[in-house]
């Protein structure tokens, strides 16, 4: 997210009244970074960068990624990236369909875009209204990217106070589910109105995917929370274990979700130093959750010293029980602690790096950059790389803002707001069994288990 009152921000500008899907020339990347102690620790190597299209120019936000390929969510649409090259990624295809935030999951052809900014209709053409028109669009819309060059747009879902983040959950062989996060920030908004304690649950039939609709709504807060809770903010859901992590506002929980359509809310932690919970990350063995503090909304420097270390932060909880006695107990904070003056920089979203047994992430931080940490102590986290292309070290280097960092099939990929879409590749000799573990889809926010060679 790039700012906690995101319906009083600019609507994202509609650049055009169609949707625009095509092949493109090939968008080289180049390589021709300062030396690395400049920018980045030795360990991590910049290797590639493909600059946003001019068309797709708006704010970056999510990624996903299938086979080959890196789907890359933006305020004005998404990019497809063929990346089987890895260190010379390529754009395939642009989707101009504006709608704010942009949030992406994929699923087999199909593709799912959160819009978070109202439109008068749900197509992509649609023109952008006010806040306070009670007929304005938000929600899911549906593409079908089985060819990648030429993605379709499918159907829509509305869903109250639009979609600002979405999660896949698997199903059966007959269906799968959305679920929709979303938060109302005051009553002056007409299809938005607090208490929004819920999530919204899309259905999605695999063989008639037009046919989408929402079936629950559930109130995940009935009783209130520790501060106002007006709605999740991300979920991550880890299907093998039938567990999710919300980031819910004021609140951090855990929820089962053995019956998708009905989750259920096992645990509540607060945390008087966390000013907006974000995302959430399990371990691998799902004995852990990290999860992210927002604390100025994307918009504020916060990696400052007079911030401090626990404000803005990850903070890691053990996790333990199953159930209705699923407990969290706190473990310890986690912040980058490479000061960045009056920089944006708050913890944002990341992902594991699948090396078995042992517990590595990394994650985004803004104009913080990137950063490789090691939390297999959870209560002494510590970081071990990091790439920063920081302008004031180097001229030649455009400065990072980074939203969303990932680890796929032996890289890193970077969701840059401005630069574009940022390759790395980790040279750290701790890391190096993460390079046989492969994906043959991943969405960050639905954990797989992962194991050597798969």
């Amino acid at each position: 997210m790039r700012s906690s009152s995101r319906r009083v921000a600019a609507l994202a500008t509609a650049a055009a009244a169609t949707l625009f899907a095509g092949l493109l020339g090939p968008a080289a990347a180049y390589a021709d970074t300062p030396p690395s102690d400049q920018i980045s620790s030795d360990n991590v190597e910049h290797v590639a960068n493909v600059p946003k299209p001019d068309a797709i120019s708006n704010t970056n936000s999510d990624l996903a990624f299938t086979g080959d390929y890196a789907i890359g969510g933006n305020y004005d649409g998404f990019v497809i990236y063929d990346i089987s090259e890895p260190e010379s990624p390529t754009i395939v295809s642009e989707v101009l369909c504006p709608g704010g935030q942009g949030d992406v999951a994929v699923s087999g052809d199909l593709l799912y875009f959160a819009v978070d900014y109202p439109r008068a209709n749900d197509e992509c053409g649609a023109p952008s209204v006010p806040v306070t028109d009670p007929n304005g669009f938000e929600g899911v819309r549906i593409f079908d990217i089985s060819d990648k060059a030429n993605p379709q747009y499918v159907s829509a879902v509305r869903t109250d106070c639009g979609s600002h983040t979405l999660t896949l959950v698997p199903g059966d062989a007959e269906r799968e589910y959305v679920y929709v996060s979303s938060y109302s920030p005051s009553a002056s908004f007409p299809n938005c109105q607090p208490p929004h304690d819920k999530i919204g649950i899309i259905e999605v039939p695999l063989d008639a995917p037009s046919e989408a609709s929402l079936v629950n709504e559930p109130v995940l807060f009935p009783d209130g929370g520790h501060r106002t809770t007006t709605g999740c903010h991300d979920i991550t859901v880890f299907p093998s274990k039938d567990i999710a992590a919300g980031a819910c506002m004021g609140d951090g929980i855990i929820m089962d979700i053995s019956d998708p359509v009905d989750p259920v809310v096992t645990e509540v932690v607060q945390d008087e130093n966390f000013a907006f919970w974000h995302s959430a990350t399990f371990t691998n063995d799902a004995r852990t959750v990290l999860f992210t503090d927002e604390l100025g909304g994307g918009g504020a420097p916060t990696c400052t010293e007079e911030i401090g270390p626990e404000r803005g932060a990850n903070a890691i909880y053990a996790l333990d029980g199953e159930g209705a006695d699923t407990t969290l107990e706190f473990a310890s904070y986690f912040k980058i602690d490479r000061h960045q003056g009056d920089q944006v920089c708050v913890a944002h979203n990341g992902s594991l790096i699948p090396v078995p047994g042992q517990d590595f992430f990394v994650q985004s931080w803004y104009q913080g950059g990137v950063s490789v940490i090691d939390f297999n102590d959870p209560t002494n986290p510590r970081e071990i790389g990091y790439f920063d292309a920081d302008d004031r070290i180097d001229p030649d280097v455009q400065n990072n803002d980074t939203w969303s960092t990932y680890y796929y099939n032996g890289y890193v990929y970077s969701s840059d707001i401005d630069r574009g879409l940022d390759v790395l590749k980790l040279t750290d000799p701790r890391l190096r069994a993460a390079e046989r573990v492969t994906y043959e889809e991943f969405n960050p926010q639905t954990q797989p288990v992962y194991r050597p060679g798969r």
